[in-house]
């Protein structure tokens, strides 16, 4: 049987791309190219919360750096 999100049992981590885009991964699980740990580790819910706190600006970084030369 399908365990619901808030019954989930794994353990996560928040990682980030050069874009600083945020996302989570199962920490028993390899982290995939082009992303990186912040160092947040927790279940599901305390890692979204997580990022739902850090990630206030959702544009990638090359296109607010853009917008900053475009100024």
């Amino acid at each position: 049987m399908k365990q619901l999100d808030d019954e989930d049992a794994e353990t996560y981590q928040v990682v980030v791309n050069i874009e600083e885009q945020y996302s989570i991964w199962l920490t028993d699980k390899d982290i995939p190219r082009g992303w990186r740990s912040v160092g947040k580790v927790g279940s599901k819910k305390e890692c979204l919360d997580y990022i739902e706190e850090v990630w206030t600006d959702m544009r990638p970084l090359s296109l607010r750096r853009q917008m900053a030369a475009d100024m």
